[in-house]
């Protein structure tokens, strides 16, 4: 039988000069993004691309009303080569809003995400609190907002973005979602809290360097994000990460489809570790005991419970990296991630690198405004 001949390659197809031009511009607007106000002679070296292409490109986005000249660049230097072109801040605005169980904080950004105001908004009547983002907003000279993002607990479906009970959250967290993506003409988004404290993380905070790391939430609940080769991992129907829910020893119990009170939560929660401390002999917040426990026993049997959640999701995902996250997180320091470092390595084989988190509890509201600027660009950007 004789040789096959194997086909020949496929030979790509050239860009047509539109969608050339589209990425050309996408490309500029990033790294004016990144790099703030950059001249046409620097947006060259950095895009590769030739002096006509750049003056086009410059032209076609502030005919677009995207960029337009931010200055000059040095003291003695002037005409058009010293003209510094950025992003049009103004182009859009967003908000940002953290959805707790007790209470709901907005901030209004322009869209390169810089906070024009924040405000504390009404907790339990939906109608009342999208009035006040609507006032705050108009305060702020941003009456327009073109997209909102919403971090809450609970599950959020990766199809519908819709906002499910896990554990007997109130109702009018999804009343206060359905009434904004009703009354706004924004584009609103609902995103678990965690995942965007995650997003935060790996942005501008303890995650930095990392491709991989699990963010192991602890403030009133305990929950986790799952960041693997660079992507946020959600799981099927939006619960990966639904840690509270993980049977662990030492709760007397096991969790059921809606209490987690028999799982991780009973041990790593914040009443469980205000509990655990007022045994220890601290009185007061959780956060002020944790904080002010280094070297103690407490700290000691606290980091032997997250010992053991993190052991679990360790020997499933093989992270690399378990970032200790929210407000407990935040006031145990590295004195709290050293102790379930050591006890963590007497519980798995896997090398694990255990860090506290630099953000704390305001890492939802920073994710959340990373996301409401990345979705805004994407769609002003031609994404």
């Amino acid at each position: 039988m004789g040789a096959v001949t194997p086909a020949p390659a496929p030979v790509p197809t050239p860009a047509s000069p539109s969608t050339a031009r589209a990425i050309n511009d996408r490309l500029a607007l990033r790294l004016l993004q990144e790099a703030g106000p950059l001249t046409a002679n620097q947006l060259k070296t950095r895009t590769g691309l030739s002096r006509p292409s750049v003056a086009d490109l410059v032209e076609r986005l502030t005919g677009a009303g995207l960029v337009e000249v931010a200055g000059e660049s040095g003291e003695q230097r002037r005409g058009p080569n010293a003209k510094l072109y950025g992003i049009v801040a103004r182009r859009a605005h967003l908000a940002a809003l953290d959805v707790r169980t007790d209470s709901v904080t907005a901030v209004i950004t322009d869209l390169l995400g810089h906070p024009l105001a924040e405000a504390a908004l009404p907790v339990g009547a939906p109608g009342d609190a999208v009035e006040a983002l609507l006032r705050t907003a108009r305060d702020a000279g941003a009456a327009d907002l073109h997209t909102v993002v919403i971090g809450a607990p609970g599950l959020v479906a990766p199809a519908t973005g819709e906002l499910r009970d896990s554990s007997g959250l109130p109702a009018w967290h999804r009343d206060l979602v359905t009434a904004l993506q009703r009354s706004l003409p924004a584009v609103v988004v609902v995103e678990n809290e965690t995942n965007l404290a995650a997003l935060a993380e790996q942005r501008l905070g303890a995650a930095r360097d990392l491709d991989s790391f699990v963010l192991l939430w602890l403030g009133a609940g305990v929950g986790a994000a799952v960041v693997l080769d660079g992507r946020l991992r959600r799981g099927a129907s939006g619960g990966a990460g639904e840690i509270g829910f993980l049977p662990v020893p030492g709760t007397g119990g096991l969790p059921s489809a809606t209490d987690c009170g028999g799982g991780f939560h009973a041990l790593a929660g914040r009443d469980a570790v205000t509990g655990l401390a007022r045994a220890h002999g601290f009185r007061g917040p959780a956060e002020e005991a944790v904080a002010g426990a280094a070297g103690e026993p407490f700290l000691d049997a606290l980091a032997e419970r997250l010992a053991l959640g993190a052991a679990a999701v360790v020997a499933v995902l093989d992270p690399g990296c378990v970032v200790l996250g929210g407000e407990l997180g935040l006031a145990g320091g590295p004195a709290l991630a050293a102790g379930v470092a050591r006890r963590l390595a007497t519980l798995t084989p896997l090398p694990t690198e255990v860090r506290a988190t630099s953000l704390g509890g305001p890492a939802v509201l920073a994710g959340a405004r990373l996301a409401a600027r990345e979705a805004a660009q994407d769609v002003l950007f031609g994404g």
